[in-house]
């Protein structure tokens, strides 16, 4: 017996086919949107954990923001501290330093030179006076430069030839001069049991007995 398949087989394919094809389609679409969903997921999560991480840096950044400001202000405190620490010690370096210096000008001068006037200022001291000739004030720039602790950098800034009376009728010539040197701080000398007084600079006057002699 011969069987003939009348049925329409091909449509039937054609259909599970299509069939198959949509189901793939459809399951293709939903792995998909559990990727999509996944990794939106995961990036979301990923935001979230780098926004607290930012609100933690931000917070940590105004908590050091704070403390810089502390600190500059406790640096401004300290440089006045210092600054006004300078200015006690320069005080109290100061306070002995006129005493210090008649002393050693009164060791450093030689005999027939004389101080007229004096002018000191900061580290700086200008003197006038009166020598019996060149050679005294070549010793006077000889002996701040070399036999001072005190004084320093010495300069003359002028010299001149003059006339002073020692009677109506006498007169010595000597030398008018103008210098300047610097005045330091060394580390004071021990005080010993007895004290010399410092002697003053000798007067103008002076110059004229001791010429006249």
């Amino acid at each position: 017996m011969i069987l003939v398949n009348l049925l329409p087989h091909r449509e039937a394919a054609r259909k599970r086919r299509r069939e198959a094809f949509y189901a793939t389609l459809a399951l293709s679409a939903v792995f998909g949107i559990l990727i999509g969903g996944g990794i939106y997921s995961w990036y979301s999560t990923q935001i979230d954990l780098q926004g607290e991480k930012n609100t933690f840096l931000k917070l940590e950044i105004g908590r050091l923001d704070a403390q810089i400001k502390d600190i500059a202000t406790l640096q401004a405190e300290i440089a006045s501290l210092r600054a006004r620490q300078n200015a006690v010690e320069d005080l109290q370096g100061n306070r002995n330093l006129p005493v210090y210096l008649l002393d050693e000008l009164s060791r450093q001068m030689p005999d027939g030179v004389y101080i007229s006037s004096m002018k000191q200022e900061n580290q700086v001291v200008v003197v006038t006076g009166i020598a019996q000739s060149n050679e005294r004030v070549s010793e006077v720039l000889r002996n701040f430069s070399n036999n001072s602790a005190w004084l320093t950098r010495p300069e003359l800034q002028e010299i001149t030839a003059g006339n002073i009376n020692l009677s109506q009728r006498d007169q010595r010539r000597v030398a008018n001069f103008s210098m300047r040197f610097g005045l330091k701080r060394p580390a004071p000398p021990k005080v010993e049991a007895t004290t010399a007084v410092p002697a003053a600079p000798k007067s103008a006057a002076a110059a004229a007995g001791a010429g006249k002699t």
